[in-house]
Parts: structure tokens; sequence; C-alpha cells
């Protein structure tokens, strides 16, 4: 009998200091959004006019952790205010996975994560979340992190496939065939140095319809360099390789400097370089750089005009742009004009060369933090845009193209739990 009542109090120890090794969080997000569009992303064809919705996000994120155990499970609904009737029996997007993944950390300095996953690093200039986009972006992969003290070394693969296909079939979805990326980060002081190398390949047919894939490696350097009043960084890449059997040959250049005037008022200038291709260049080559899966709707104006799900394969972009911002109790302000021109030659169809200048876009926005897990945010946007413009976008510079949002984001954490 002592000795069943000792197996018993082990048992119960065990499972004891199990639980107290669990933690587990269930938060929410609901994240309703208004837009008056009027020449968004595009400039306003003529005799258009503008539109204006809501759409919303709504998230449930489950984390649980157990030793060296990590696992996170994010269900989502994204939606526009009456995309579907009242009564109706189905949603039109229904419920998806934005995240489900596990972790294993090895010890402190390995650990390796399978699943649907963000992959974010730096700036998001080339990996991002997208998470203005209300559906945001993740990716099916595995990833390998060697995380020693002030460096880490993140490995990734990923293979994609539409189906459980028991032949060989064409991959039809709008998205990469496999990747394979190494990004590395230590700092230095006040030196923050990241370098990235990625592999992307692209699924296509070639002429004797055979399935192929050609890849494309992005690669270059992000430095940071952050003291008190100073916040400065730097990124280059390069691109190369083969798409859909066509040369690639791109490269990307962007630089920010800022300084704090007081703990309140911030300033930064900045510049972007994107290369591009003449509109009577006659060659295949891909000159054209591509941020291919980066946090776009935050570098080039908040307008979308370039690089969100456009501008591919066109002109190249050069944007200088100036930030204000400035912050007081619960309120946040920022100034944001950015003047675009195209570094490549814009001729029109009757070989007239056209002027550089692309146009001029101001953003301002506000946020305010409302309540510990509410928060309100908006901006208006408008874009001046020039004859060079018209000709790139098919639309109407001489109508007014503006921009306007509103939007409110609530997070609250509904349980956790530490055992």
């Amino acid at each position: 009998m002592k000795k069943i009542k000792n197996i018993a109090l082990l048992l119960f120890g065990g499972i004891s200091i199990g639980l107290q090794a669990q933690e587990f969080d269930a938060n929410l997000q609901l994240r309703p959004r208004y837009e008056y569009r009027n020449g968004y992303k595009t400039l306003l064809p003529e005799g258009q006019a503008g539109t204006s919705f809501v759409s919303q996000r709504s998230r449930l994120n489950l984390n649980f952790a157990q030793d060296q155990l990590k696992v996170k499970l994010t269900l989502q609904n994204v939606r526009t205010w009456g995309d579907v009737a009242n009564a109706n029996v189905s949603d039109k997007n229904g419920v998806a996975v934005f995240e489900g993944w596990a972790q294993y950390d090895f010890d402190q300095k390995w650990s390796t994560r399978v699943g649907r996953q963000v992959i974010s690093y730096d700036n998001q200039r080339i990996l991002g979340e997208i998470d203005w986009a209300q559906q945001g972006q993740s990716h099916d992969a595995v990833l390998v992190s060697f995380h020693p003290k002030n460096h880490q070394l993140d490995l990734g693969v990923a293979y994609n496939s539409n189906a459980e296909n028991l032949i060989e079939t064409p991959y039809t979805i709008s998205n990469y065939k496999s990747i394979q990326y190494a990004w590395y980060h230590t700092n230095v002081d006040a030196l923050g140095i990241s370098l990235l190398m990625l592999n992307t390949g692209y699924e296509y047919a070639n002429l004797e319809n055979k399935l192929l894939v050609d890849y494309k490696q992005t690669f270059g350097t992000y430095l940071t360099y952050k003291t008190k009043k100073l916040d400065a960084n730097l990124g280059v890449y390069g691109q190369t390789g083969k798409s859909t059997d066509k040369n690639v040959s791109a490269w990307y250049a962007g630089a920010n400097l800022g300084y704090a005037i007081t703990d309140a008022f911030k300033t930064s200038l900045g510049y972007e370089f994107l290369s591009g291709k003449d509109t009577n260049d006659g060659s295949t080559a891909v000159k054209s750089f591509n941020p291919l899966f980066g946090t776009n709707h935050g570098f080039n104006g908040f307008m979308d005009y370039f690089y969100v799900g456009n501008h591919q394969n066109s002109v190249g972009l050069q944007d200088a742009y100036l930030k204000l911002s400035y912050t007081i109790n619960k309120w946040q302000f920022a100034l944001i004009p950015h003047v675009f021109n195209a570094p490549n030659k814009v001729i029109t169809p009757t070989n007239e060369k056209l002027d550089s200048y692309l146009g001029t876009e101001v953003d301002l926005t506000f946020g305010y933090a409302f309540k510990k897990d509410i928060t309100v945010s908006g901006g208006y946007s408008q874009m001046f845009g020039s004859e060079t413009l018209e000709l790139l976008k098919n639309g109407d510079a001489g109508h007014t193209n503006n921009w306007a949002w509103l939007m409110i984001a609530i997070n609250p954490r509904i349980f956790t739990s530490k055992k």
C-alpha cells in the first residue's frame, strides 16, 4: 500500500511539474477599416467616380508553450461589409489559417519551426508580413534558426503544390514553386548588420509544354545605425538568375536618415532607387527590380501606386521623401511628402521622350491610443500626377486623385494561463 501511495505521489508530482511548464494564451483582433478610394493605386480613369467601402479582419490567436515546444494557431476571416446577405447561411471567404506552426527549441542556440508562418526580416523591404493588407502574408515553410549571443542565422525552405497529386501536375496558383533563403544578423555597438540570400523558383511551361522551374536570386545587405538622437539605415540588393527563361539583372538601393529634434518631434529624409527598363527597350532581359514579398505598402507612398500588385517590369522608380512625425500624449501624427521620378526613359508610341518626373504624393496620418486594447488610426493622401504618370497608368492626372481611411483595431486578450 505504501509503495502504491509513493507511486501515485510521483505520478501526480510529474503531472504538476509538467503543468507548471505550460503556458496558454488566447487573444482576438477585430480590425474594421473604412476607405474612400478616388485614384488609389492608379490614376482615376476619365469619366469614372471614386468609391468607398468597409473591410474587416477578425482573428483568433492561440499560443501554447510547454518546455521546449511552442505552437501557434491563428484563424482569420477577411470580409467586406455587405459581401454576403444579412441572413446568408455561409460566408464568402470563410475562415482561413493565417498561421499554424510548431517550434521546437533544441537548446538556447538552436530551434526549428515548421508550418504556415510569417517570414519577416529587417525593414520588411524584401520579406514582410504585409500587415496593412487585411489578409496579411504567411508562408508554408520549414525554418532552422541558430542564435548564439549577438548573432542569428536563419535558414528557410518551402516547396509548394496545389494538391496531393499522383502525377506531375502544373502548379497553377499565383505563387512561387519553391524558395530557399539564408538570413544573418549581428550587432556591432550601435551598428546592425543583416545579410540576405533568397532563391525563388517559379514554375512555367516551355514551348514543348514541359514544366520547368526558373530560379531568381535576390541578395544584399541591410544596415542600421541607432543612437539616442540618430536613426539611419541603408539597404542594397541585387537580383540575378532567370525568370520564365529570361535573364534577370536588377538592383535596389535605399537609405534613410532620421533625427530626433526633441523626444516628441522627429524628422527623417530618405531616398530609394529601384532599377527599371526603358519603355522602348526591346530586349527580353528583366531589368526591373522586384521587391518580391516585401510590405510594399510601407514604401513609396501609402496610395500604393508602385509595387503593390503593380508597376512590375516597368521603368523602375526613384523616390525622394521627407517624414515629419510628432507625438503628444496618446496622439501620433506624421506628414510624408514623396517626389517620384522614373530612372529609365519613358517613350510614347509616337517616339516622344517624356519628362522623368512622375508626380508628388503627400501622406498625412494620425494614430490615437483610445484604450489599452483599442487604437484608432487614419489618414489622407493625395497624388499630384504628371503626364508621364498618365502614360504609365492610363488615367487622368488632371482629376483630383486622393484616398482617405479610418481604422479601429481592437486587440483584447481573452484568456491566459501559466502552470
